[in-house]
Order: C-alpha cells, then structure tokens, then sequence
C-alpha cells in the first residue's frame, strides 16, 4: 500500500493517474531545489512526470536536467506516495504517485530550461520548511533525520 498524502479524493470526482519521480539533492548539509514561479512561488523537489515509454530512472534524469540544469549519479528510490489534486496548467484532476529518489548531483550543465523554474540551494532547516507539499516534505524530513 502506498501512503496517501493531503487531501482525501473527491467523492465523484474523477481522477487521471500521474506517474513522477522526484528526487533529493544532498550538496553537504545543504539541498539543490526548483523553484516554479507560477501564479504562486512553490518549491520543490526537482522531477516530474514520466512520459509514455519512459523509465522512472530515465524520466527523473531528464526531469532535473530540464528542472535545475544538473547532472546526477547514483539514484537510490526511497519510496513513494500518492496525492490528489487538480493541476490547473493541465486542467486535470490527478492521482500523482510520486517515487521519490535520493541522488548525488555531479555538475550544473546549464540554467533551468523548464520555464519559469529556478535552482535554490537551501540548508536543511529552509528546504523542508519551504517545501510546497506535504510529500516532499515527508521524505526529506526523513531522509535529513537519518543523516549523522
């Protein structure tokens, strides 16, 4: 069973399946993070969806290449959660079930080519208090807490 994040769904609404994958960016003890600057500011863990005929591993390289610019070695998958929302930049009401990795960033390639995305690099404490959803929050919590 895969843990539900944030709102219940909506009694008949119906909801179209998104599949992501999102990752942690460990730089020391501080974190590399996208920032969408949409109708609100919302950061984030870099990723998102996968595309027809993609792999998560092969989705989340290309994610954070378009995301934040950077390369990345290593991925380890963490785990995975679902949430219900409306995504408004495609009027869709989603499940998104998100697997979340952790990775080691190698080197910036270039700025973000997502639009309207920035990189941020945040220390612990900033990154999980900024975070835009309850999910990512979960995971990096977790994941800063099992660090020494």
């Amino acid at each position: 069973m895969i843990r539900r994040i944030g709102e219940v769904p909506k009694r008949g609404q119906k909801y179209t399946l998104r599949t992501g994958a999102y990752v942690i960016l460990p730089i020391g003890r501080r974190f590399l993070m996208t920032v969408h600057m949409g109708e609100k500011v919302d950061v984030q863990l870099p990723g998102g969806g996968i595309d027809p005929g993609e792999s998560p591993l092969q989705a989340l390289y290309r994610e954070v290449r378009e995301e934040i610019g950077w390369s990345i070695a290593q991925p380890l998958r963490l785990g995975a959660f679902r949430r219900f929302v409306f995504m408004p930049e495609y009027d869709l009401w989603a499940e998104k079930l998100c697997h979340v990795y952790v990775a080691r960033p190698t080197r910036q390639l270039h700025p973000p080519i997502e639009p309207d995305h920035e990189t941020v690099i945040l220390d612990a404490d900033d990154a999980i208090a900024a975070l835009g959803n309850d999910g990512d929050r979960m995971f990096l919590e977790a994941y800063v807490a099992s660090r020494p």
